[in-house]
């Protein structure tokens, strides 16, 4: 048993309503997921005019994209049980009032330490939102074929958003303020408001343990302390003494935080779900899958604006093939699954993706964006292939009374990785860019330092020089950005190659011990028989098919 249950003890008054009225439901929680998703990369196109207004440093200004994430990923676990508790729609309520609240707070933020807290808040509410809307579908749809294609349209929500993302972002970026990416939550807020007060259902769990408070603060902590650690350390300040500090705290409290689920009788995530190979392998390729995805795409906006000097609208046009692949991606994996089995499609998957990140590394400011656009399409097509089935994998392989557990690992995986990307691969291109950055002679103080922080913060600086000078420093803060995004692209690619390889290895002969029929195991217990490996897949994929 698990804070987040199969919902066989939910009381709800929608268990036997007609199909029509759980539609209706279901295109109001659509309308929840999109809101989280867009609000998850709208800001991508701001960066740079957040950087002239604000002028954030460089770790700051990595911590203004990955706070929300960072923060809803710890606590997606944390809210999914209290919504058990409090009831669902009065949780998903809730949430959307203080997300419309945390857009008010961001989009009017004087400086870059509100505005950073501003997006921490908004994770914080989103992570009210998110499992609300799953176990709410769970309970919509007993019928597990009806499910399927409502999880599947939940899923596509969720993508399209992120792709709206950034072409409403650079729309109102070509007549508005920063702040405006933010406003664009308020029309949803009130929608959603109003829709859900009156078409959802309240549900709960009437076995619904405690709200764990210590587990709560232990995976919270843990998880934003670990991430700094990395951050910093990745930026030259491993040896710092703050740094390391963190470092311990992190992985201290994650150490408790498991001993704890291990004891409690009802956790808030049951870690012994990690058990399963199969699981576990699931959940580290999305992990890993939106790492490389997320810190590459977040930079190459900032490319297209500041390198190549396009607006903001064509920047988020530019993105847009990696958004669609991911879409097509999404629907095509349950017949690739079926026909060379589960195993051999999400390691492929994860290695197109390496393949495809790995190539951005040799883009320049002269490259042509048809290029681009390919590598961005076939990445975006493996990632849709990862996701979709990396998530079917996680809620197939557990028991079914896990199955609630299940799902929040996977959405904290997702949000996780989207984190961890922007992290990861933005310490390792600050560093790279203030290392390659050649000052002009006579630029100190303030502006010299501003010009340090970000390519955002040089061409600022450079507006405001004679030409001459502007234009070197210009060109110089370009170049050191595309080498230091050159890395970057290379090591995603990299990790993502070697996450191919541990999936394989992984997925190699392994069962699960409690998915019955849903099986997904791409061998059996000797080698991987082609055809016995098609046959499990097509037996074990009934709700990524219908989603489909």
């Amino acid at each position: 048993m698990t804070t987040i249950p199969a919902v066989p003890q939910t009381t709800s008054a929608y268990r036997h309503t007609p199909g029509r009225a759980r539609w209706v439901a279901l295109s109001v929680l659509v309308l929840a997921v999109l809101l989280v998703a867009v609000d998850a990369t709208v800001l991508f196109l701001a960066i740079p005019f957040i950087s002239q207004s604000l002028d954030p440093s460089s770790t700051q200004l990595l911590w203004i994209g990955d706070s929300y994430s960072f923060v809803l990923a710890g606590l997606l676990v944390s809210m999914g049980s209290l919504s058990d508790r409090i009831g669902r729609k009065r949780l998903l309520l809730i949430g959307t009032a203080a997300f419309g609240a945390a857009s008010l707070l961001a989009a009017y933020a004087p400086g870059a330490g509100w505005l950073i807290a501003a997006r921490a808040l908004l994770g914080v509410a989103g992570a009210t939102i998110m499992p609300s809307t799953l176990a709410l579908i769970r309970d919509l749809f007993p019928d597990d074929r009806e499910r399927a294609r409502a999880i599947g349209i939940w899923g596509a929500a969720a993508t399209a958003g992120a792709a709206v993302g950034p072409l409403l972002g650079g729309l109102l970026l070509e007549h508005f303020w920063w702040g405006s990416v933010f406003m664009i939550n308020i029309p949803i807020v009130v929608l959603l408001l109003l829709l859900g007060w009156r078409v959802l259902p309240e549900s709960k769990d009437g076995n619904a343990a405690a709200w764990d408070l210590p587990s709560v603060g232990l995976s919270l902590v843990g998880i934003i302390a670990v991430v700094y650690a990395v951050k910093e350390a990745a930026v030259g300040q491993a040896l710092q003494p703050a740094v390391i500090a963190a470092a311990v705290l992190g992985v201290g409290c994650l150490y408790w935080f498991v001993r704890r689920q291990l004891r409690l009788p009802v956790p808030l995530l049951d870690v012994r779900l990690f058990a399963d190979r199969r699981f576990t392998a699931a959940a580290l390729g999305a992990l890993i899958a939106l790492i490389g995805l997320a810190g590459v795409v977040f930079f190459l906006s900032q490319y297209f604006q500041l390198v190549r000097g396009y607006s903001p609208l064509q920047a988020g046009l530019a993105d847009l093939p990696a958004f669609a692949g991911s879409v097509v991606g999404g629907l095509t994996a349950a017949y690739l699954a079926r026909r060379f089995g589960s195993r051999a499609t999400l390691a492929g998957g994860l290695l197109a993706m390496g393949l495809g990140l790995g190539a951005l590394g040799w883009v320049h400011a002269e490259t042509s964006y048809l290029l681009i656009a390919v590598a961005f399409l076939a990445t975006g097509l493996a990632e849709g292939i990862v996701y979709a089935l990396s998530t079917t994998i996680v809620l197939g392989s557990a028991p079914e009374d896990k199955a609630g557990a299940a799902s929040a690992v996977s959405e904290t995986a997702y949000e996780l990785g989207t984190a961890l990307g922007i992290a990861l691969v933005g310490s390792v291109l600050a560093a790279v860019y203030r290392s390659g950055l050649v000052l002009p002679a006579g630029l100190s103080g303030p502006d010299a330092t501003e010009a340090e922080n970000s390519i955002g913060g040089a061409v600022h600086v450079a507006a405001t020089l004679p030409s001459a000078t502007g234009d070197a420093l210009l060109d110089s803060a370009r170049q050191a950005f595309v080498h230091g995004m050159n890395l970057a692209a290379v090591l995603a690619g990299l990790l993502l190659v070697g996450a191919s390889v541990l999936v394989w290895m992984l997925l190699r002969g392994a069962r699960s011990a409690g998915a019955g029929s849903a099986d997904l195991s791409a061998d059996n217990a000797t080698e991987a028989d082609p055809q016995t490996d098609r046959t499990d897949a097509d037996a074990s994929l009934p709700r990524l098919r219908n989603a489909a």
